[in-house]
């Protein structure tokens, strides 16, 4: 069958696009060439996400460059692929199958699309789906993963990382957290009210982290272990660090008087950073895996964090944080740590 070079390509390679915002710049390329007036495009795909709904690309011809943009759970049902398409000049949109959730393509013109070039894009569009629908099972796999996983683990996954045993040295600035008397708390808080206060602490903490690039590995209970990889000078890891835990605390102190305005006691926690190398590895049974981080780093941190409450402090960082940042820090002298061989040099920040 001898097909337009649009088609031909969505039946023989569009399958291999390296995700969806390719696809979506590699079509819109092909039928710019083709001879459509495009100005841009949108491509929305629905994911099974705790709080994104839908993922859209959005392509300008112009340049080349594709924007991401996300729809939440939960609100009104985004308009960012429609308002782009609209701002950019007269548009059509084609649903790719019949389902409630089909991904949608869309396409901006430089001038109003006539008939026959309206037909050759709703021909994409039925050429689109089989490629759509595995990129959109492909999206739908990250984004379980992710939300599950954590960014770092969900990409070890799916690059085929799956053998126990197996892992990588990470160097990194690492923050453990947790609350202050949460059994005492859970014993006397109603479940829900208990997994919504939970919910709350760990939407700041992992917020701050994930805003300076870190990535949440673990929540333990009412705890969370975190890192900042080193992927510039190590001060800068360790910087980040510190920032986030500045946003956390932020964070926490405005829940705790919007909790006390409700008649809620508020959330202590204490926080503690560190700087190592840990080991992040596949571990576990035979039929059940989990990605976890060990190694005398992980150790030390943890142990730190238990410090806080003897010492008064909610936040504790150690020596090799203090040596790799120009922050200002308050020496709390030496301490030894539970089944941590050296003492520790412990530092706090100055308004702690």
């Amino acid at each position: 069958m001898d097909l337009p070079t649009p088609l031909a390509w969505l039946v023989d390679e569009a399958g291999t696009s390296a995700g969806p915002e390719r696809f979506l710049a590699e079509l819109g390329g092909r039928l710019l060439a083709d001879g459509l007036p495009l100005a841009g495009g949108a491509l929305s795909l629905a994911v099974p996400h705790p709080i994104i709904a839908r993922r859209i690309w959005l392509w300008r011809a112009e340049t080349g460059t594709v924007i991401e943009s996300l729809g939440f759970a939960g609100g009104p049902p985004s308009q960012a692929g429609h308002d782009w398409l609209a701002g950019l000049g007269p548009m059509q949109e084609d649903t790719v199958g019949s389902a409630a959730d089909s991904p949608v393509l869309g396409w901006a013109g430089t001038r109003p699309f006539g008939p026959a070039e309206t037909g050759r894009l709703r021909e994409a569009a039925r050429f689109a789906a089989a490629p759509l629908g595995a990129l959109a099972a492909q999206a739908a796999l990250a984004a379980l993963l992710e939300a599950y996983l954590g960014r770092r683990s969900a990409a070890r996954v799916q690059a085929g990382a799956l053998r126990r045993g197996t892992g990588e040295t990470i160097r990194a600035a690492l923050l453990c957290a947790d609350l202050r008397d949460f059994t005492a708390l859970s014993e006397a808080t109603e479940p829900t009210a208990m997994i919504a206060a939970l919910d709350a602490w760990f939407d700041r903490v992992a917020g701050a982290v994930h805003a300076f690039g870190g990535e949440v590995l673990k929540f333990i209970g009412d705890g969370v272990l975190a890192i900042f990889p080193v992927t510039g000078a190590p001060g800068d890891a360790c910087e980040a660090a510190l920032r986030a835990v500045a946003a956390a605390r932020a964070g926490m102190a405005h829940l705790d008087t919007v909790r006390q305005a409700q008649g809620l006691p508020p959330l202590p926690f204490g926080a503690a950073l560190h700087f190592g190398e840990m080991l992040w590895g596949n571990i576990g049974a035979a039929d059940r895996l989990d990605f976890t981080a060990i190694g005398p780093a992980v150790n030390l941190v943890s142990r730190l964090e238990g410090l806080c409450k003897p010492l008064g402090r909610s936040v504790l960082i150690s020596g090799a944080v203090a040596t790799q940042t120009s922050t200002t820090l308050i020496s709390l002298g030496e301490h030894p740590l539970r089944g941590i061989a050296a003492p520790c040099a412990v530092f706090t920040l100055p308004e702690d």
